[in-house]
């Protein structure tokens, strides 16, 4: 399904279990495509029924077209024809809607394009003809009901019937009540639509409640409370980060004692011990989860650190081959010297310490730990140094982040001396530390830990910045605020990473997880779009999503609010923004429903880098999951029109 996928096979058999290589084709790096069966049977012939209901222009040229050569080119000329429809006088489309028409034909010409039906290996155009002719039988794979469904949006796109300015009637030509009028009258029409707008998001809002609700705050006191006295300990010790790390839970039991766990869930803990698959969970982390799953607010927190089945089942078969088969961003091709990770020109990572206090289950470094708080974490000194000396070679690098693992979790004095080392050299203008624990392990920001690092903020010389991982409004604790409070009270500043998945990724969730971030004093800095791991396939969300909750949901707060920018991770090379329409593109979709995305490298326009090809989950199974939790579908009816 995507990069490096270990169950790439053909449809109706059985996986192989082997690694399909990375082959090069044109100017496209890409790895094979893997075209799988709709997961459950649907009424095929109602959706071709709207489809070409959808736009019967293109039925009729599929239907009289002698070839598929033939179909290409009539579609060509249509789309060229409709392309110069929308910027006629006498047409009636509103203007907002003929920027969606020529979307639309953009992403069409792309698709029928024969080159990226050669780089995919699949031509959703031949698909479409047989279909059209009745020729099903003839086709290598069937097709989802995600795939029908993506064109039939698509052809209603081109057509000027997207639907997303109307409800009841169509928006046509014309100007809004409130640019006709002038003066004040004009402007208490314009608040009329703000506050309807402002009204909608708080609606939203009040779905998400934070750590920082006096409500929540109440039952993790209960938590607190509960989780002591099972490990025999004082209320002193919550307090001590110390007593949490020798505390980990690292097996079923604790939880199993202390929270409501599904048979699914407790079944993926028991087999992620028992196979020594990286588990573990901090005292502190466990008091966020809901102690009954009828709360159900903390999916979030759950989602974090419970492994789903595929995973475990997954992580065991691929042991032995992990460190090259889970290495998404191809960090081994990305490594000139060991504990070093270097994709841009002023930036490089460095790894001095390889586990953390708890274990995310999508983690992008899951290949390269092996436990939590693993006793072999820590490289030698010497081979630290040898990556320390390194930096002194390549004076173009300023900004280093000391990332993971986790090395929030090393002693005092371990941590000062790699910044003391990185100190000394005059070009390195910032340090980041990439921690989890201001979420995880708050109560390790002791004031021992501040004066460490705050003696090596020089204002006009160094910056100190921390770069922690929020996931959900719910982390969000007057304990991780105040650990916030005190790293930035030190003249240090502190930015969010966020990574993007279906647990996040509902109506105005991260929206609001952006305002009480700010509210404790973090900086959105990074919406990550989930990596392409078939391992923790659950958790991931299509490009479209990111992108429409970028323009209708973070594009309502204050610029202050939204800070952060969404990105997709080009394996080897580096971050995609992926506001930047120029920089990638919709190339095909495939019978599952999948798109196929070419992404073009940050080096564009700077050196001649080839492009990367990305197959996405399908819209269709990720709208089929959130209406299973309970949303409404109707609420991202537009999500098909974000390319």
């Amino acid at each position: 399904m995507v990069a490096k996928n270990p169950q790439n096979k053909p449809p109706g058999k059985k996986s192989s279990r082997k690694i399909s290589p990375t082959k090069i084709i044109d100017d496209v790096f890409t790895d094979a495509i893997e075209m799988i069966k709709p997961r459950f049977e649907v009424d095929q012939e109602a959706y071709l029924e709207r489809l070409w209901e959808a736009n019967p222009d293109i039925y009729n040229i599929f239907r009289s077209a002698k070839d598929l050569e033939a179909a290409r080119e009539r579609v060509y000329t249509y789309l060229e024809k409709a392309e110069r429809e929308i910027f006629r006088i006498e047409n009636d489309f509103h203007i907002l809607e003929k920027a969606t028409v020529r979307e639309c034909i953009r992403v069409f010409k792309s698709i029928i394009g024969q080159v990226n039906e050669y780089r995919t290996e699949f031509s959703a155009l031949e698909c479409l003809w047989k279909l059209a002719n009745g020729r099903k039988k003839e086709l290598k794979y069937d097709v989802s009901a995600g795939f029908l469904i993506e064109f039939i949006n698509l052809f209603r796109g081109v057509a000027g019937k997207s639907n997303i300015y109307f409800e009841s009637r169509e928006v046509k030509k014309g100007i809004p009540d409130f640019l006709r009028l002038e003066g004040r009258e004009a402007s208490e029409k314009r608040t009329e639509i703000l506050d309807e707008i402002g009204g909608t998001v708080q609606m939203y809002f009040k779905k998400y409640p934070s750590g920082l609700d006096e409500d929540v705050i109440s039952w993790r006191k209960d938590n607190k409370t509960r989780i002591l006295k099972y490990f025999n300990a004082e209320e002193s010790d919550w307090d001590d980060y110390q007593w949490h790390l020798k505390n980990v839970i690292r097996d079923a039991k604790p939880l199993l004692d202390l929270i409501e766990l599904t048979l699914e869930q407790k079944n993926a803990i028991r087999k992620a011990v028992k196979n020594r698959i990286p588990f573990g969970i901090t005292p502190y982390y466990l008091s966020l989860m809901d102690k009954n799953l009828s709360i159900g607010y903390d999916h979030a927190v759950r989602g974090q650190v419970i492994p789903p089945p595929e995973y475990v089942d997954m992580m065991v078969d691929f042991r032995k081959e992990r460190d090259m088969i889970f290495d998404f961003m191809g960090e081994h091709d990305t490594s000139p010297i060991d504990l070093v990770t270097r994709r841009y020109p002023g930036i490089a990572i460095l790894k001095p310490f390889n586990t953390c206090s708890q274990i995310c289950v999508y983690c992008q470094r899951n290949w390269e730990i092996d436990e939590v708080l693993d006793p072999k974490a820590l490289p030698s000194r010497k081979k630290l140094d040898e990556a320390l000396d390194w930096f002194d070679d390549h004076k173009s690098i300023g900004d280093i982040l000391i990332t993971g693992g986790d090395p929030g979790i090393m002693k005092n004095s371990q941590i000062e001396y790699i910044f003391k080392e990185l100190s000394k050299k005059s070009h390195i203008y910032r340090i980041r530390l990439g921690s989890r624990t201001p979420v995880v392990l708050p109560m390790r920001w002791n004031d021992d830990l501040i004066r460490t690092l705050s003696g090596f903020v020089e204002p006009g010389q160094r910056e100190v910045a921390i770069v922690t991982h929020f996931e959900h409004p719910y982390e969000i604790t007057p304990e991780s605020m105040d650990a916030v409070q005190k790293i930035r009270r030190a003249g240090m500043s502190v930015y969010n990473q966020e990574v993007f998945t279906i647990d996040n990724s509902r109506r105005f969730e991260t929206a609001k997880m952006r305002r009480d971030l700010r509210s404790i004093g973090v900086d959105p800095y990074y919406t990550f779009n989930m990596k392409g791991k078939e391992e923790t396939r659950r958790y991931m969300v299509p490009i479209a999503r990111i992108l429409q909750e970028r323009k209708e949901e973070a594009r309502l707060l204050p610029g202050l609010d939204r800070t952060d920018e969404p990105v997709f991770n080009v394996p080897k090379l580096g971050k995609n923004h992926l506001r930047s329409w120029q920089d990638h593109r919709v190339v095909m979709i495939l019978p599952n429903g999948s798109r196929v995305y070419e992404f073009h490298p940050w080096e564009k326009n700077i050196k001649p880098v080839p492009p990367y090809n990305y197959v996405d989950v399908p819209i269709y199974d990720y709208l089929e999951e959130l209406a299973a939790r309970g949303e409404s579908i109707r609420d991202y009816h537009t999500i098909w029109f974000y390319y």
